[in-house]
C-alpha cells in the first residue's frame, strides 16, 4: 500500500513538471509568433525542397526503383553492390576524396589569404580587386577558356609555348592523357573557388572591432601574426564557418568542370567523381535507388567532413 502511495505520489511530482514545462515552450511560442511568422515562408521552402527530399533520398536507397515499377525493397543490396561490386564507384570516390583534400583546404586559405591581403588596401582598390577576384566564380562556363589553353593540338596555348621554347617535340594530349587529366581539372577548380567564401571573408574582416586590436596591442600583442591569431580569426569565427561549409560542398560537389574538360566519361574515369556517378545512374539509368545510395554515401561524407572541420575551428585563438 505504501508503495502504491510513492508511487502515485511521484505521478503527480512529474505531471505538474511535465505541464509546466509544455506551458513554458508555449508561452514563448506566443511571445515570439512574430518571429516564427516571419520565418515561416523560408522554413516552408527549405522543409519542402531540403529536408523532405533528402529523407525520401535516404528512404529509397533501400528499394529497387527505375522509374517505371513500383519501388521494391532490397534492403542493404545497393549499398553492398556500391562497395563490394562497383569498381568505378571506388575510382570515383578516391578521386572525390583527392578533390576535398587537395582543392578544399588550398582553396579555403588561398580565399582568406586574398580577402586578407585585399582588406588591407583603400576603399576604391579593395573594391576593384574583389571584382577582379570574385569575377571568374560568377562567370557561368567561363571555364571552357581552359580548352583553349590545354587544348590537344598545336594550337593550344600551353602546347604552343612549351613548343616554341622546345621543352616538347610535339604537342600532349593533356585531356586525353589520364596522367594530366586530374591534375589539370584541379588547378580549374581552384581558379575558380574563389567565390562565396571570399566574399564572407571580406565582410568578415570589415566588421572586426578596431577596439579589440588596440587592447591586444595593450595587452602584449608584438606582431601582426599574432593580431590574426588572437583576434582576427575568433572575431570571424561565423564568417570561417560559413566559408568552410561553402568550400566541402564545392570540394565535394565537382561535377561540371569534370564534364566540360575531360568528358562524360573521361579517359579511364581518371576525372569521374561521385557526383557525376551518381548523375550516370540518376538521370541515364534511370535506377534511382542506387542513385539514392551514392547520394546517401555523399552527403555523410559532408556530414563528417563538416563535423571535422567544426572540431579544427574551435581550436582557433587558443
Amino acid at each position: 500500500m505504501q508503495t502504491e502511495t510513492n508511487v502515485t505520489t511521484a505521478k503527480d511530482a512529474i505531471r505538474p513538471a511535465r505541464q509546466s514545462r509544455l506551458a513554458r515552450i508555449g508561452k514563448e511560442l506566443n511571445r515570439s509568433k512574430h518571429y516564427y511568422l516571419l520565418m515561416s515562408p523560408y522554413m516552408i521552402i527549405f522543409f519542402l525542397f531540403t529536408v523532405i527530399p533528402v529523407v525520401l533520398s535516404l528512404g529509397l536507397s533501400f528499394f529497387y526503383f527505375n522509374m517505371l515499377e513500383f519501388p521494391r525493397f532490397v534492403g542493404w543490396q545497393n549499398y553492398s553492390r556500391l562497395f563490394l561490386n562497383d569498381d568505378i564507384f571506388m575510382i570515383a570516390l578516391k578521386n572525390t576524396l583527392m578533390f576535398a583534400v587537395i582543392t578544399g583546404p588550398i582553396s579555403y586559405f588561398a580565399c582568406f589569404v586574398f580577402a586578407w591581403i585585399i582588406n588591407e588596401l583603400s576603399p576604391k582598390v579593395r573594391a576593384f580587386m574583389t571584382l577582379i577576384f570574385y569575377a571568374p566564380s560568377i562567370s557561368g562556363n567561363v571555364f571552357f577558356i581552359w580548352l583553349i589553353v590545354f587544348s590537344g593540338d598545336s594550337y593550344g596555348y600551353l602546347n604552343g609555348f612549351l613548343m616554341k621554347s622546345g621543352f616538347i617535340l610535339e604537342p600532349i594530349q593533356w585531356l586525353l592523357d589520364e596522367k594530366y587529366i586530374l591534375p589539370i581539372v584541379m588547378i580549374v577548380q581552384l581558379w575558380l573557388s574563389l567565390g562565396t567564401s571570399f566574399l564572407a571573408f571580406i565582410a568578415g574582416l570589415q566588421t572586426i572591432d578596431k577596439t579589440l586590436i588596440e587592447a591586444g596591442a595593450v595587452d602584449g600583442i608584438k606582431n601582426r601574426w599574432q593580431e590574426l591569431w588572437y583576434i582576427t580569426l575568433p572575431s570571424m569565427r561565423p564568417q570561417l564557418m560559413f566559408g568552410a561549409v561553402m568550400q566541402i560542398t564545392a570540394s565535394f560537389a565537382v561535377a561540371d568542370i569534370s564534364i566540360a574538360l575531360a568528358g562524360f566519361p573521361s579517359v579511364n574515369y581518371a576525372a569521374h567523381t561521385v557526383v557525376t556517378h551518381l548523375m550516370d545512374f540518376g538521370t541515364i539509368r534511370f535506377e534511382m535507388g542506387y542513385a539514392s545510395a551514392i547520394a546517401t554515401v555523399l552527403f555523410f561524407l559532408m556530414i563528417g567532413s563538416n563535423k571535422l572541420t567544426q572540431k579544427l575551428l574551435r581550436k582557433v585563438g587558443e
